[in-house]
């Protein structure tokens, strides 16, 4: 064996080690330990005095592993009212506490610190009864170094950390409280890569040749001055070292020292959102010839392009981007969401033809981002979604009623806040190849008085236009001069924005930075849109054209707008939009405009539970080039169609599709009504021609190319059978059927996850589905679900995802919605089997096992 082929096991054995660590993002060190077992928690109106003390007696507080979330945990409460609106009728208001004993012996010549990746919100830490600081952001992620504070004996040390959450409405959406991401206990030699100390890119890419630029941080806690030598060695997929690069420095005492290494890859495996490549550099500091500090940093190699006239380029090919924007809730877990969760949700927004995500509208977790890199999607990582001046969180643009106590947000902090807050999110993130770029803010202009004036949508009585579908009542010569002459304010939108970028910029110049412009007509005069380098349209497609005419230098897209046929089809038909981000992905919590009880934000494509909606299935003929069916029914009444004279179906208002906005229009996925009762079948397809059949007997052949919108449409005389569309794409043949169903007489129980680690961390996602007889979904019988989970698991909660359903998520028991509900276990720390039992009244229980290896 040769000396390449021994150095290259070596480095796969200590990738193997270091990939058995948790994860600090895309980047690691030597002796990361996870350390999220065993925190004791309380809930309290009040501060409790003493409560940071080492001698605190906390025998009576829960034990529970982290990441957690303890709003989920509530029930729904109508009485919360307009407060409540905002975060999904959850009570979440009080001081939570978490302590965490553990012993930790650190030598002369080490360091440890503590890595939090996320708190909500207002959270402040002490170690052994020393206060370490305060930091009021929920979604930046932060570090405290104990080594000072640690007691000499190793023994009994003790770390608490108290949120502060009664300004319990204080965003525009469900935000959780809680420890509710992440914790890191890191030991390193005083002679280490500080913690986010790497930062690798790739300045020149093709499908030949990479150029691979490590920057590294070394930092020296020593009080002499060290010589040593850093070592990298870039590890591909299969952890077979491809190249290697070592440089030779000296440090002085109690500094940090910057270097950078170079190193060419050949005939790279890229990184795309088809083929999601990853690379390592495992970065080694060695002195004296003992190695005492590694680093292994996952990367990707990809290069990103936006073009004013052409649109988005990946590795040098024009693509269009086909995103969904997402908020940081998962359902019943809320916001603490095992990567099993978000890996799940995301596979089905992939099947979906979805290839990109916008995190709104704040930083989303590692662990996230993690699962983004390894299944390729690219991300919009968004940092803000308040500047200088508050947003209201019960409603939009009545900034007035944001003073009060409970909605205080991040608006008090920003001034002091923003900068430290954007920057550790950007050194703790900017590693994962999946993010393309940095979004600096959300909708913001609306709380700057003199921009929305200038545009003339809002307090304009001689305007009848509509704000989704009309472009700016003011010229841009009239906006140019109501900006000059309005008042100035305290604030200025375009020095902030452009403070902000230039922040950005200062750390990471490879990825452009943008926003999501409410009202992009005044932000691109107002100095907004000069701070940007790619300018993001909010709901304002109808100026897609107005913005390239006018500032044809500056490369637009949409991120944000309506998950309708109508939206794409303003992308298609431009080549300078480089394509969207949806609202939403998935249903969340908060931002209720309906009345109780629904619970959520109804536009997403998928259920809170992860369940499909009609939406998904348009957006999948249109994302996913792959032939697909979903047939749609409904009493035609409800529905939007009718029969004209001549008896043929059409939609009542031939052009409402052209105008519709954020939730699907009510339709059915059964084939269950009254006998002879008139049913608009409705069918989403990307094929060519559909023949639909009852009971056998031809409905008739239609071509796609006759609906202007996009969905085919029959108006059938209700019967009980099968109802079967047969269609044809690019000559290849498909199949789609509903039937009808009797009352439910079975439960069936299904999970994609047959195996589970032995890990306190990976899940299983069991879904239960009522049958008939002859097993057939039964999904207008619906059935109280009483579950019951034998051996070493946790149940995390249950969600039919229906969205007027307040039953509590943290429950054994739930009521299927359309014949459906989902169940969510998590594997402990022992292996075995796990049987999962489904009882309801007058039907057989069923059962499912689930191994823990």
């Amino acid at each position: 064996m040769n000396l390449r082929n021994i150095k290259t096991i070596l480095y796969i054995l200590l990738s193997v080690v270091l990939m058995n660590c948790k994860p600090a993002g895309s980047s690691i060190s030597t002796n990361t330990t996870n350390f999220n077992l065993n925190w004791k928690f309380t809930l309290a109106n009040d501060s409790i005095a003493l409560a940071s003390s080492p001698d605190f007696d906390d025998e009576s507080w829960r034990t529970l592993n982290l990441p957690h979330d303890w709003a989920v945990e509530s029930e729904f409460d109508s009485t919360l009212v307009n407060d409540a609106k905002a975060t999904g009728y959850l009570a979440s208001k009080g001081f939570g506490y978490y302590r965490k004993n553990f012993n930790k012996e650190v030598s002369d010549n080490e360091v440890t610190y503590v890595l939090f990746d996320g708190v909500y919100n207002n959270s402040e830490v002490w170690i052994n009864g020393k206060k370490l600081g305060f930091h009021p952001y929920g979604y930046s992620p932060f570090y405290f170094n104990l080594t000072p504070f640690l007691n000499k004996n190793g023994k009994n040390n003790v770390l608490t950390v108290k949120i502060d959450h009664t300004r319990y409405a204080d965003s525009r959406w469900y935000t959780g409280a809680g420890i509710y991401r992440d914790v890191q206990l890191i030991t390193a030699n005083k002679l280490h890569i500080p913690i986010w100390g790497t930062f690798v890119t790739t300045p020149q890419v093709s499908r030949e040749k990479a150029l691979v630029n490590v920057q590294i941080s070394i930092k020296n806690d020593f009080s002499s001055e060290e010589n040593m030598s850093v070592k990298t060695v870039i590890l591909d997929k299969n952890n077979v070292e491809v190249a290697a690069v070592n440089s030779d420095l000296k440090i002085e005492a109690n500094s940090l020292k910057d270097i950078i290494q170079n190193i060419e890859i050949i005939n790279p495996n890229l990184w795309d959102v088809n083929n999601p490549n990853l690379y390592k550099a495992v970065i080694s500091i060695v002195k004296e010839g003992k190695e005492i500090n590694v680093n292994n940093t996952t990367f990707g190699i990809r290069s990103i392009k936006f073009d004013a006239n052409k649109g988005f380029f990946l590795n040098g090919e024009n693509m269009k981007i086909k995103g969904v924007c997402l908020h940081h809730d998962a359902g019943l877990v809320g916001t603490a969401v095992p990567k099993g969760v978000w890996k799940r949700k995301l596979q089905i927004l992939k099947d979906g033809g979805c290839n990109a995500i916008r995190i709104s509208h704040n930083p989303a977790s590692n662990e996230f981002l993690d699962l983004c890199d390894e299944m390729g999607f690219l991300v919009q990582d968004e940092f803000f979604d308040e500047w200088d001046n508050p947003k209201d969180k019960r409603f939009n643009q009545n900034e007035s009623k944001s003073t009060d106590y409970i909605t205080r947000g991040y608006g008090e902090h920003f001034q002091e806040w923003a900068q430290k807050d954007l920057e550790a999110v950007m050194l703790s993130h900017r590693n994962h190849p999946s993010i393309f770029q940095w979004s600096i803010g959300n909708e913001i202009e609306w709380t700057y008085p003199r921009n929305a004036a200038a545009t003339g949508f809002f307090n304009n009585m001689d305007w009848n236009g509509n704000y989704f579908w009309s472009e700016p009542p003011h010229s841009v010569e009239e906006i140019k001069h109501q900006l000059a002459t309005l008042p100035k304010e305290k604030y200025d939108i375009g020095e902030t924005a452009q403070k902000l970028s230039k922040w950005v910029k200062a750390l990471d110049t490879t990825r452009p930075v943008t926003a999501n412009l409410i009202l992009p007509s005044a932000s691109h005069l107002s100095g907004y849109a000069d701070a940007l380098d790619v300018v993001g349209y909010s709901y304002r497609r109808v100026l897609y054209d107005y913005g390239h005419k006018n500032y044809p230098d500056k490369p637009i897209m949409g991120t944000e707008n309506l998950a309708q046929y109508h939206e794409w089809k303003s992308i298609m038909e431009r080549p300078h939009i480089s394509g969207t981000f949806l609202w939403t992905g998935i249903d969340y919590m908060g931002e209720i405009r309906d009345a109780w009880p629904v619970r959520v934000q109804p536009s997403g494509l998928l259920t809170t539970a992860g369940f499909a909606k009609g939406s998904y299935h348009m957006m999948k003929t249109l994302w996913n080039p792959e032939p697909h069916i979903y047939i749609a029914t409904q009493n035609i009444e409800k529905s939007l169609n009718k029969l004209d004279e001549k008896g043929n179906i059409v939609a009542k208002d031939p052009k409402k599709w052209e105008h519709a906005l954020w939730e699907w229009q009510d339709v059915n996925e059964h084939w269950n009504y009254n006998s002879g009762e008139l049913i608009s079948v409705e069918i989403y397809s990307n094929c060519d021609e559909i023949e639909l059949f009852l009971n056998e007997k031809s409905l008739g052949l239609k071509k796609l190319a006759d609906f202007e919108d996009h969905i085919y449409k029959w108006g059938v005389p209700f019967v009980d059978g099968n109802l079967v569309a047969k269609g044809k794409k690019d000559g290849k043949e498909i199949v789609s059927e509903i039937i009808t169903a009797k009352k439910a007489a079975k439960i069936e129980l299904s999970s994609e996850e047959k195996v589970l680690k032995a890990n306190n961390t990976d899940v299983a996602h069991i879904i239960v589905q009522l049958t008939d007889e002859n097993g057939n979904p039964a999904k207008t019988d619906d059935r109280e679900i009483t579950f019951e989970v034998n051996g070493n698991a946790k149940l995390l909660g249950v969600d039919n995802g229906w969205k007027k359903s307040v039953q509590k998520f943290q429950s054994n028991k739930n009521t299927t919605h359309n014949g459906r509900t989902l169940l969510i276990i998590q594997a402990l720390d022992k292996k075995g089997e796990i049987e999962v039992l489904a009882h309801s009244k007058d039907l057989p229980t069923k059962s499912i096992i689930i191994k823990i290896e």
